[in-house]
């Protein structure tokens, strides 16, 4: 089941091209760690920075480092603002939801999420991660699905992938 918000959502998604998935690449949590030190280099210690996504889960995906920094509601626009200075204007803002942020290393993309640490979006991802770690046949599925899925279209793609998640968190609330 899609909710309303995640339709509308998938309907700004393009729909005419492919999706192409990647192996695990070894070097993403090296990669990941070198982001997380510039950034907090930059900022300081006190910012969150974590690895979320298939490479923290060691899965195929899209060729993508996914960092995420929870950030309470009153501290969202100020972040944003100071990683502009770092990596220019976000790729995508949604206000006081999420903002993304692209970064290059030796052609694997790094996207830096600045999100709200109390956005059920965030809180529903922790979830997610949490219960495919400590489940290891559902994280076996979710790579199949992933792989299964290629070829598809950017918004069919992330269409079941969020029936997928929307099923796992089901089950592990």
């Amino acid at each position: 089941m899609i909710t309303e918000e995640q339709q509308i959502w998938l309907d700004h998604l393009d729909d005419t091209d492919k999706v192409e998935i990647f192996p695990y690449d070894e070097t993403s949590e090296e990669k990941f760690q070198q982001v997380k030190k510039e950034i907090q280099d930059f900022l300081g210690v006190q910012y969150p920075v974590e690895h979320r996504g298939a490479s923290s889960l060691k899965i195929s995906g899209q060729n993508e480092i996914d960092v995420y920094m929870p950030i309470v509601a009153g501290k969202f626009d100020e972040l944003i603002i100071s990683l502009e200075k770092l990596y220019g204007k976000p790729k995508s803002h949604y206000p006081l939801k999420r903002a993304r942020f692209v970064r290059w290393i030796d052609n694997k993309r790094i996207d830096i999420f600045v999100v709200n640490a109390d956005d059920h979006s965030w809180t529903d991802l922790i979830i997610f991660h949490e219960f495919l770690l400590s489940h290891p046949a559902d994280l076996e599925d979710y790579r199949a699905l992933k792989e299964n899925l290629a070829g598809l279209s950017t918004r069919k793609y992330y269409q079941k992938k969020i029936e997928f998640i929307n099923s796992v968190l089901a089950k592990a609330i």
